[in-house]
């Protein structure tokens, strides 16, 4: 399915390539840059068409406004979207794939593409990379069979502007291609002795491509002891895949301390890393913040009927004991599914999406 490997990049493909932005919102032939009206225009107002006239959009309080809205069959292979950061967590993206009313992908804008503190880090994986300062960019396939849609809900109560591009291509879908969801889920906090919820509802076949998750830590001390966990198919009161710790599962040790590099050590690698750790200025912000994303790209997390994944919050109390912890969990499941959507927890709210 995926075109955009090193491996095969000389193979010509019988497939059309078309992109969708404020300049040429419905991505056809020959139709970019001919605005005449749009966010730009009075900077344009001296060199008229052609010259940036349309280079985003705004959207209104409690508005959606459509990114785009294709026919036929293909994939969407790059999505880069760029606003304000106070934005990051008011706006929800969402898609639908083949006219179905539910979306697949429902999730806070900044989360999908690991920001969900509304504070720039940089992510270096490979289906999503943040550039400065706050270029969000997704490289997730979405194929679809007759048409795909993308939009952007504004939860605030003032107008938000909005900078994308979305790249696609039409032509044949492969046999066997399933859909990309993502889903939302927060904790806040998680009841004790209580796991946070990473994935349900889930219906295959399909397999489970990683997760983003935002932790904010409410008590002092280590944090990172819980396990995540798989249950696959039948399985009910214990899973079949069973990690050994959080951080473990993010693929750090040792509480990712490098006691000579200040503790806490940032990373971002094509698969899995921990590119945002926000410390405690002594002054108002007195909340430990983590950003961390574990992507199964080589390893995806097959099932052929359902799926539900969770991770403890577990730290440490005297006497070596485990004391379960009621943190700010914030979390994005990526997974494909051969169903257009699937069933998923509430809409995030407004409330649920406050940084805070």
């Amino acid at each position: 399915m995926t075109l955009g490997k090193l491996s095969g990049i000389s193979a010509i493909v019988d497939v059309e390539t078309r992109s969708i932005s404020a300049e040429n919102p419905t991505g056809e032939p020959g139709q970019g840059g001919r605005r005449t009206e749009g966010t730009g225009a009075k900077a344009a107002r001296d060199l008229g068409q052609g010259w940036k006239v349309s280079p985003s959009i705004e959207i209104g309080p409690g508005e959606t406004a459509t990114l785009a809205d294709i026919a036929g069959s293909g994939c969407i292979t790059h999505i880069w979207l760029t606003t304000h950061v106070d934005n990051w967590r008011r706006l929800i993206l969402r898609g639908h794939w083949d006219g179905d009313e539910a979306p697949a992908i429902e999730t806070p804008v900044g989360d999908f593409f690991c920001s969900g503190w509304g504070k720039f880090a940089q992510v270096n994986s490979l289906p999503v990379a943040v550039n400065p300062n706050g270029g969000f960019n997704s490289y997730w396939e979405m194929p679809f069979q007759s048409q795909a849609t993308l939009t952007l809900e504004n939860t605030h109560d003032e107008p938000v502007v909005v900078y994308f591009q979305v790249d696609y291509w039409l032509g044949a879908v492969p046999e066997g291609s399933a859909y990309l969801h993502a889903q939302w889920r927060r904790s806040n906090p998680l009841p004790s002795k209580t796991v946070h919820t990473l994935l349900d509802g889930v219906q295959g076949p399909g397999h489970f491509v990683g997760t983003y998750v935002a932790w904010g830590v409410n008590s002092s001390g280590w944090w990172g002891e819980g396990e995540v966990k798989f249950y696959v198919d039948s399985d009910e009161e214990f899973p079949t895949i069973c990690g050994t710790g959080t951080e473990d599962y993010f693929g750090g040790a040792w509480n990712f301390d490098v006691p000579h590099l200040g503790g806490y050590t940032e990373f971002s690698t094509p698969y899995l890393g921990m590119p945002q750790v926000i410390r405690p200025d002594g002054q108002y912000a007195s909340q430990q913040r983590f950003g961390m994303y574990r992507f199964h790209l080589p390893d995806p997390i097959r099932f052929r009927e359902k799926l539900r994944v969770d991770v403890q919050a577990l730290g440490w109390r005297s006497g070596g004991r485990y004391l379960p912890l009621q943190d700010d969990i914030a979390s994005t499941a990526y997974f494909y599914s051969t169903k257009t959507s699937t069933t998923r927890p509430d809409v995030p709210t407004h409330d649920a999406m406050e940084i805070c």
